[in-house]
């Protein structure tokens, strides 16, 4: 069972659309826990989708894409990468410049394509300030890219208990 139903609404709006489908997964399988979770992802995409595991520089996917479909899942992993790439003495600036030289990358790709793209994240802002800087960091960083997108977006959806609330 999926927690809030964001990649699993994702893969339905992918199938609405229809055609060549790519997904592009940042996920890393860094340990035990995080390997099942990619194998129970990939077991539940179609075996005809392409498939592109990619943690960071998503725009150079993207400008040889030749799909009519892509799914991004997820930003808030691609965030974590970013900033994990980083390392844990960046300073905040530094990060938030990486981040956002990634989310611009990625949507200078998107806006020259001629594909439909969807992109899961999680909106982390709404929970607990977290007690540590790195924490709060990457919470404002992705709150930032996630605003960044919704911006660029012509339609955005808020996942809550499995159903769509659309937001733009």
């Amino acid at each position: 069972m999926n927690r809030s139903g964001k990649t699993l609404h994702a893969q339905k709006l992918a199938a609405q659309f229809g055609g060549r489908i790519t997904y592009v997964a940042t996920a890393e399988p860094g340990d035990d826990e995080m390997r099942e979770r990619i194998a129970q992802h990939r077991a539940a995409r179609p075996a005809e989708w392409q498939t592109i595991e990619r943690p960071m520089h998503i725009g150079v996917v993207l400008v040889r894409c030749d799909a009519e479909v892509v799914v991004l899942d997820c930003v808030t992993l691609l965030v974590s990468n970013v900033m994990l790439a980083a390392g844990e003495t960046a300073a905040t600036a530094q990060v938030e410049a990486q981040v956002r030289r990634e989310i611009d990358n990625l949507l200078d790709a998107w806006h020259g394509a001629q594909f439909n793209m969807i992109v899961v994240s999680n909106e982390v802002g709404m929970g607990l300030v977290p007690t540590y800087p790195l924490g709060r960091t990457y919470r404002d960083v992705l709150g930032r890219a996630n605003q960044q997108l919704a911006q660029a977006a012509d339609e955005v959806i808020f996942m809550v208990a499995g159903l769509p609330m659309r937001v733009k």
